[in-house]
Parts: structure tokens; C-alpha cells; sequence
């Protein structure tokens, strides 16, 4: 009888067959590089959460003082509504004239630190250089350093806000230079072109719509910031908020706050529309400003694709259909809002001619290098609270931007109510001053870190939770498509097809929040925050520029590590 299906039993001439072993890939050593250093900030959040003290019951403790402090301060007081309609004014003048001088300055330096511009490499190396210590600094202590410089107003706060965000603007300046197209730049080349021909017709056109989103960006940001600058004498709301806090003027502050967070809600929407009709195309987003631009750009984009009338072939000029019209329109608009801040600032003039004297002998005050008064062990110490505070606020960020993003996403949200509700959430949240949090936070905790770490936490909700929300929106939905054929659920979609894919964007976002994070409570210091901030505050007070430089550099070498560090994962997780 025949076996069928049995192998023949092992010979000398055959030997036994070698069992076939399907095993999993191993991982690479950038995925494990990956992993490890994601596991280690996690487990460095973790050691600063212990570190610092924060603990459930204190947090739960704290809550009866924070809404004792709220009953506190309503009403709200809007008296003197023509004075709050003047530093309303004042304040939306300083911050365009701020932003307006830091695009002047990224310009010249974007092109020299783009690597397909620049004309050296060690000019490259000093622009980037230029634009990470801009960034490193806070506003508050240019703004403090640059007050002693020049007379009490506006220019001060002008210069701070432009100086430090030469540090964003410079940077995305030059990474828009380096993804253009090189095409229409070395055709002009070969044309005989200069290189001011390259740049004005190769390059410009090509980054300008990349530009003026990142300017309005930045512009938002700053008027964020200007409740920060209020503490040190920046004209405006936020010393009028600030004022108020210091005569213990509850309803005042937040009447102050309530304005001021008005304001960069319809700064937010007022970007949005201009972002979509300077493209010639609506936002895709789901907030108000993208509802808006789409309802803005519809008609001049129909308008403008009916061609040239009469069937004409040829013309020699662009026709002025609507499209023109409204470029045109948005361009003397921008022109007259920019004339008009630098005139309601009331900039001295005269004072940056004058600076200039001053200069040398600020400069040479920033050495010999020095600890001042305080011993370097516990300078050490405060630097360290100070990561720890980033870390801390970082990872309380993280924990309640990923429900709260998730749900704000249209594809994850159960329905629409929910995702609308959980914007709406965002949006309110991001639209609180951090000065405010942590000043709240402070009466509710007491002067130290857990109120700078809180403040940090809970004000990075918005901006990381949006982050994220955006980044879900933005996935490829063959994947999820696939595993609801499949009969999957809602909860597995999301684990397996939704989030993996928004993964690399979001841990660029957490760097980008940690890094931001360093800066931000060096500044919620001044304000007993807790961490090296406040040593900062009362050197700059006492002209010990020195002991201000000295700190600022160490701050500088923490950003340092940790923008090296988003660049390898950022690259790591794209490859």
C-alpha cells in the first residue's frame, strides 16, 4: 500500500530537512535609538514629576483655592472702557511692530543660513548660530536688558519681541528656502542673472506663501507673549494685567485677560483668512477661520477661472479678475496696518540712533562670566529645576493633549458635537495667557516649581492637543478604510491604523513643546514660578549683565541638545 505524504526517512546522502523558521525583523539600530530616547524622556517626566512634588492629593487640594480665587474676581471690571480700548490698540501696535522688525532681520539672515544660498559655509554656521541664541533668550530678559538700553515705551518691547523671534522666523525662513524648486534659480543663472535676480525671482516667489504663514504665526504667539512683557513695562494689556495682580485687583486682571484672550482668537482667524486667500485656496481645517476663508476664497477662485473674455489667446499682462483684485487689496490692506502700528506705537526714533553708544559698554559687561552672588551648586540646582519644570510640564501636556486631541479630530471624535466641543476646548485653552496660569496656580500652590510646571502643563494642552488634531485629520485613510472593511472597531481603527500614522508628526510636536517649554519657565520664574528665572530677573535689576549671560548660556546649550536631538528623530522617523 502506498504512503502518500511521508517523506523519506533520513540517509546519509540526505539529510534531515532543515525546519523552515519565519522569525520578525530585527530592528534597526535607529529604531532602537528611537525607542530608547523616547523612553527616556518619558522616564526623565517622571523623575521630574516625583522630583518636583507633584502628587494627586496636593493637585486635588489646590482646587478649592483656585475656585475661591475665581469667585474672587467676578464681576469682571470693564470699566473705563475707552482705556481698555486704547491699550487694546497699543498692544496689537507693539506686537506688529515687533514682528515686523523680526521678518526684517530673518530675511538677510534666512539667506545666508539656507544651504543652497548661502555664499559660505562658515557664514551658514554663524546665521544658525545667530538664530538658535535668539531663541534661547527669553523675550522678557532682552526686554529687561534693552529697557536700561533705551528710554521707558515702545522700542524696547519692539526690539525684544523682534530679536527673539528672529529666532522662529529666521529658522523656518531658511528651511522653506532649502525645499524649493532649484529650477527657475539656475535658469536665471544661466541667463546672466546676479544673485539678487536669483533670489527676487527664483527663490521669493516660490517661499513667499510659506513666509507669510509663518509671520502670521509668529505674530500670534507674540501677542500671546505680551502678557509676559506687561511685568516688565511692555505698554499694553498685559501690564494692565499685571498691574492689577500687584493691587490684588482680581476682576481687573481677568478683565484684562478675557480681552486680551478675545484678541488672539480673532488674531487666529484673521491669519487663517489671509493664509487662504494670499494661496488662492480655502484652509482645509475644521475652526472658525477655516469656515470663513472658504466662504472668501470660493467666488474669487470661480470668478477667476472663467479665463479671458472675448477668447483671447494672448495678453501681455495678468487680466484683473478678481483674484488680482483681492491679492492687490490684501497688499495696500497689510501695507496700511503696518504704517499704522509703527505710528500708534509711538516709537522714539531717536533712541536708535542713540543705543548705539550704549552698546560697547553693555557688552563688555556681559564678562568676566559669572554665578554673581549666588554659589554655583545652587545656580546648578536652579537650572536643573528648571528642565525638571519643562519635563514635568511637557509630560502633563502630553497625558491630556492625546485624549483631548484624539476627540478633536473629525476622523476619531464619535460624532460631530463631540469634535466640535473638544476644539472649542482647545481653543479656550490656548487662548489663556500663561502669566495668568501661573499666577492662579501660584496663589492656589504656593511660590515654587508645581505652579510653573502646572501653568506649562495645562497652557501646552492647547497648542499640543490642536497639533495633534491637526495631524490625525491629515492621515491617509486607506488604512483606516481597510480595518473598517474588515469589521474592526473604533478603538481599534484608532490604535492601528489612525495614530501610528500621526506618530513621527507628534513626537516633533512634544520636542518643539519641550524646547519651547525651557525658554518658557526660565520666564514664569519672574513671576515665582520656581527655577532660575527669578536669579535672571533680579541680576538684570541689579545690571549684573554677566550673571545674565552666564545663565542665558546654559539655557542656550540645554536647547542646544535638545534641537539635536528633534533633528536625529525627526530624520529617523522619516526614514
Amino acid at each position: 500500500m502506498a504512503t502518500t505524504g511521508l517523506s523519506a526517512p533520513p540517509t546519509r546522502d540526505r539529510p534531515e530537512p532543515a525546519v523552515e523558521r519565519r522569525l520578525l525583523p530585527r530592528p534597526s539600530g535607529r529604531s532602537i535609538g528611537v525607542a530608547a530616547i523616547l523612553l527616556g524622556l518619558l522616564a526623565a517626566g517622571i523623575v521630574a514629576v516625583g522630583a518636583l512634588g507633584i502628587s494627586g492629593p496636593r493637585i486635588i487640594s489646590s482646587l478649592d483655592k483656585i475656585g475661591k480665587f475665581l469667585a474672587r474676581s467676578v464681576p469682571l471690571d470693564f470699566s473705563d472702557p475707552g482705556l481698555l480700548a486704547e491699550l487694546t490698540l497699543k498692544t496689537l501696535a507693539v506686537v506688529i511692530s515687533g514682528t515686523l522688525f523680526a521678518t526684517v532681520l530673518s530675511i538677510p539672515l534666512a539667506y545666508l543660513a539656507a544651504r543652497n544660498t548661502s555664499p559660505h559655509p562658515g557664514l551658514r554656521w554663524l546665521a544658525r548660530g545667530i538664530i538658535v541664541l535668539a531663541r534661547s533668550i527669553p523675550e522678557v530678559i532682552l526686554l529687561i536688558i534693552l529697557v536700561t538700553l533705551m528710554a521707558l515705551g515702545a522700542l524696547p518691547a519692539v526690539v525684544a519681541i523682534g530679536l527673539h523671534s528672529v529666532g522662529m522666523i529666521g529658522k523656518l525662513f531658511a528651511d522653506a528656502i532649502e525645499q524649493i524648486d532649484e529650477g527657475p534659480r539656475t535658469a536665471i543663472r544661466a541667463a546672466g542673472g546676479g544673485r539678487m535676480q536669483e533670489f527676487v525671482s527664483g527663490v521669493l516667489p516660490q517661499v513667499l506663501p510659506s513666509w507669510v504663514a509663518t509671520v502670521l504665526h509668529r505674530n500670534d504667539i507674540n501677542l500671546r507673549a505680551s502678557a509676559i512683557l506687561g511685568v516688565v513695562g511692555m505698554p499694553g494689556l498685559g501690564y494692565e494685567l499685571y498691574t492689577a495682580i500687584l493691587r490684588l485687583d482680581y476682576p481687573r486682571a481677568l478683565a484684562a485677560a478675557v480681552i486680551l484672550f478675545l484678541l488672539c482668537v480673532a488674531m487666529e482667524i484673521i491669519a487663517t483668512l489671509l493664509r487662504s486667500m494670499i494661496l488662492g485656496r480655502p484652509s482645509g481645517g475644521r475652526s472658525l477661520g477655516a469656515r470663513i476663508s472658504r466662504h472668501a476664497v470660493a467666488a474669487p477662485r470661480r470668478s477667476g477661472a472663467a479665463g479671458l473674455p472675448g477668447g483671447a489667446a494672448t495678453r501681455l499682462s495678468a487680466p484683473w479678475n478678481a483674484r488680482r483684485v483681492q491679492i492687490n487689496v490684501i497688499g495696500w490692506l497689510a501695507l496700511a496696518v503696518l504704517v499704522w502700528a509703527l505710528w500708534y506705537a509711538q516709537i522714539n526714533w531717536r533712541d536708535v540712533i542713540d543705543v548705539w553708544a550704549r552698546i560697547p559698554e553693555r557688552v563688555s559687561a556681559l564678562f568676566p562670566l559669572s554665578f554673581g552672588d549666588t554659589p554655583a551648586p545652587k545656580m546648578l540646582g536652579l537650572v536643573w529645576e528648571t528642565v525638571y519644570i519643562a519635563l514635568a510640564g511637557t509630560l502633563i501636556a502630553v497625558l491630556f493633549s492625546v485624549p483631548i486631541g484624539s476627540f478633536a479630530a473629525r476622523n476619531v471624535a464619535l460624532n460631530g458635537a463631540v469634535h466640535k466641543s473638544f476644539r472649542l476646548v482647545l481653543l479656550l485653552v490656548r487662548g489663556i495667557p500663561e502669566l495668568l496660569l501661573a499666577i492662579i496656580l501660584i496663589l492656589a500652590t504656593g511660590f515654587g516649581p508645581i505652579a510653573g510646571a502646572f501653568a506649562l502643563g495645562l497652557g501646552g494642552i492647547g497648542l499640543l492637543g490642536k497639533l495633534l488634531a491637526d495631524s490625525l485629520e491629515e492621515v491617509n485613510p486607506g488604512p483606516e478604510t481597510a480595518l473598517k472593511a474588515t469589521g474592526a472597531r473604533r478603538g481599534q481603527i484608532y490604535a492601528s491604523a489612525t495614530f501610528p500614522q500621526a506618530t513621527p508628526a507628534f513626537v516633533g510636536h512634544i520636542f518643539y513643546m519641550l524646547d519651547s517649554n525651557v525658554r518658557a519657565a526660565t520666564v514664569l520664574g519672574v513671576v515665582g514660578g520656581g527655577g532660575v528665572g527669578f536669579v535672571m530677573f533680579e541680576s538684570a535689576s541689579r545690571s549684573q549683565y554677566n550673571v545674565v549671560f552666564t545663565i542665558a548660556l546654559m539655557i542656550l546649550a540645554i536647547v542646544l541638545v535638545i534641537e539635536g536631538v528633534s533633528m536625529w528623530l525627526r530624520k529617523a522617523l522619516a526614514g
